[in-house]
């Protein structure tokens, strides 16, 4: 993340990180810190994160329509019921990350998903740490919390695969869980 804090063409200011390109400028104005609930949407982020693991951002961002297809939305029960063929044709679409340990766990953790006794959303939400200050600069934003070590340790114990600490605190600023823009970026908090 480059600086904290920008100000664009548009007047706006805006965290720093979001400043590489538009693709990015637009996920951070519009989704990203936003609530975001439903089982199969945030499976769908969970998913991104962990092919996301080692790469930057902006790779799964410009390849998420193409994910979106090839996971048939990311509904829950149709990943979980993928089998060899089609972890077969996930490796050879080039519009993916074809990771074969991660596409391998993305169907498992449909099926994991799927087997909760709770719904998934209610799984994760449950971890969401109470409300806190904005970080003043994006120094000021941990990459791990006791909360997302505490979700990862709960997935992982649940089957869950590529759910670390860290991919799980990315999950939580991703889907609103945190708030994470910094303190004097446009986005309104309450629409966070």
């Amino acid at each position: 993340m480059s600086t904290d804090l920008e100000l664009e063409d548009d007047g706006r200011v805006r965290c720093g990180w979001s400043l590489g390109s538009r693709l990015y400028r637009d996920y951070h104005d519009n989704e990203w810190g936003r609530v975001l609930h439903g089982d199969d949407a945030l499976f769908e982020r969970v998913c991104l994160e962990a092919f996301q693991s080692g790469l930057a951002w902006i790779t799964i961002l410009r390849k998420r329509e193409a994910f979106r297809a090839a996971f048939e939305g990311f509904v829950i029960e149709r990943v979980a019921e993928f089998g060899d063929a089609d972890v077969e044709r996930l490796m050879a679409d080039p519009g993916i990350v074809r990771n074969r340990a991660k596409i391998e766990a993305s169907i498992h953790n449909a099926r994991v998903a799927g087997d909760l006794g709770t719904g998934l959303d209610e799984l994760l939400w449950s971890f969401a740490p109470a409300a806190r200050k904005r970080p003043r600069r994006m120094s000021d934003v941990p990459a791990v919390t006791a909360e997302s070590t505490a979700l990862a340790k709960d997935l992982k114990r649940r089957g869950f695969k590529f759910v670390g600490p860290t991919t799980a605190y990315a999950l939580m600023q991703a889907t609103g869980m945190v708030d994470d823009h910094v303190a004097d970026c446009w986005v309104n908090p309450s629409t966070s």
